[in-house]
């Protein structure tokens, strides 16, 4: 096994609004979030309708979260560090899509 493989195998510890996930080094936050059955995450502002990821690729904004007290992370896109502290984001603040109310079309 090549060091870069023996990498992937280490567990990253995360917490997900107070719930405690476990992951592999090199997983997204959304890997991590849906390995754990978790498919939605933050609500749109406009119709409250619930969002987890879309795109996948950082796109759509779909899959925002606060992470360490920084709002509006892409979790597709963050990796999962260890100690991590994310909190889904149902408040309605987050960033929007011009027009549609969220998400990409």
């Amino acid at each position: 096994m090549s060091a870069s493989e023996a990498s992937f195998e280490r567990p990253v510890h995360i917490t997900v609004d107070g719930r405690p996930l476990t992951g592999v080094s090199g997983q997204s936050i959304a890997g991590v979030m849906m390995a754990a059955g978790i498919r939605s995450w933050r609500s749109t502002a406009r119709t409250d309708a619930p969002r987890g990821i879309f795109c996948g690729i950082g796109v759509c904004f779909d899959c925002l979260v606060s992470v360490d007290g920084v709002r509006d992370v892409r979790a597709c896109q963050r990796r999962a560090r260890e100690g991590d502290v994310v909190d889904l984001q149902h408040d309605g603040r987050a960033v929007e899509s011009p027009g549609d109310g969220g998400g990409c079309r």
